[in-house]
């Protein structure tokens, strides 16, 4: 706590880019609740002092960035969700007691349901772009709403081969090579991957094998409207950017810290865009 009310915090190294900040405090302000959400850098060799530390320094709770989320989880209490992904993004003081969950999960499924109402009735097919931290996520997800077959498309073979043994007989792997083949059955197409991203290559895949009703979502929210995202409404297809899932992973943090559950709103998306735009701008 501090003198004007329950603080918390994101954590990470580097930690400037975040865009928590700006979520968080706006919520503040808009339910007029008296408390406050900063910044914190935080280089590796001093994360388990300062996660350690957090109510001694004020703080109820945290966000962890990159690149302290594993460590986040070994030192907390971590709940399911955070146990099956590897990684914690959420902290907060349950009693003394250091508790972590990862919320790219809800963010991700509740991203699609505010942007594809029912993209998961008969989803017997979902192709998944990345082996990484935020493909985990959403596995989990995916696996948890019923999707009968997914398959999970990644340049090294072994780093997929380890989440299809981690996650079970639902998950099929294949190579980069057999990208477009794989989209001819998928309801719902996902890049986890920073292809797309604002300085890296766009994401190349033959969108015209997807399925009229297939879902597109792209976890890349600089640019918000990415080249896939372009792609994908050009087509008339349904599509979850990733901005939408920032947004909604935030919810449960402040829900947790500052104890009420907060709407994402057209306003806060649309601050939000401005703020990634002037931010491209720069030279």
């Amino acid at each position: 706590m501090t003198a004007t009310g329950p603080a918390a915090c994101v954590i990470g190294w580097p930690v400037d880019h975040s865009r928590s900040p700006l979520i968080h405090n706006y919520w503040l302000k808009r339910y007029g609740i008296v408390g406050e959400y900063r910044r914190e850098a935080v280089p590796p060799q001093e994360f388990a002092a300062f996660a350690g530390s957090l109510a001694a320094r004020g703080y109820v709770g945290a966000n962890v960035t990159l690149p302290h989320k594993e460590a986040a989880l070994a030192l907390s209490q971590p709940d399911d969700r955070a146990r099956a992904v590897g990684a914690a993004n959420t902290l907060w003081l349950d009693g003394g007691v250091l508790r972590s969950s990862n919320t790219d999960v809800e963010g991700f499924l509740d991203n699609l349901d505010a942007s594809a109402p029912h993209w998961d009735r008969g989803l017997n097919e979902a192709v998944v772009l990345g082996a990484g931290g935020a493909a985990r996520a959403v596995i989990y997800g995916l696996l948890t709403r019923g999707v009968e077959r997914l398959v999970l498309v990644n340049r090294t073979r072994s780093r997929a081969e380890l989440l299809r043994r981690t996650f079970g007989a639902r998950i099929e792997v294949a190579g980069w090579d057999v990208l477009d083949a794989t989209l001819t059955d998928a309801a719902l197409l996902v890049n986890t991957t920073t292809l797309g991203m604002q300085g890296q290559p766009a994401l190349a895949a033959k969108l015209a094998r997807l399925p009229r009703h297939a879902v597109v979502a792209d976890l890349v929210y600089v640019p918000v409207r990415t080249p896939l995202i372009t792609a994908a409404q050009a087509r008339a297809l349904r599509t979850a950017d990733g901005l939408g899932m920032l947004l909604h992973q935030a919810v449960r943090g402040f829900a947790l810290w500052f104890g009420r559950t907060p709407e994402v709103t057209p306003e806060l998306r649309a601050l939000l865009e401005a703020d990634l735009g002037s931010a491209t701008a720069k030279p």
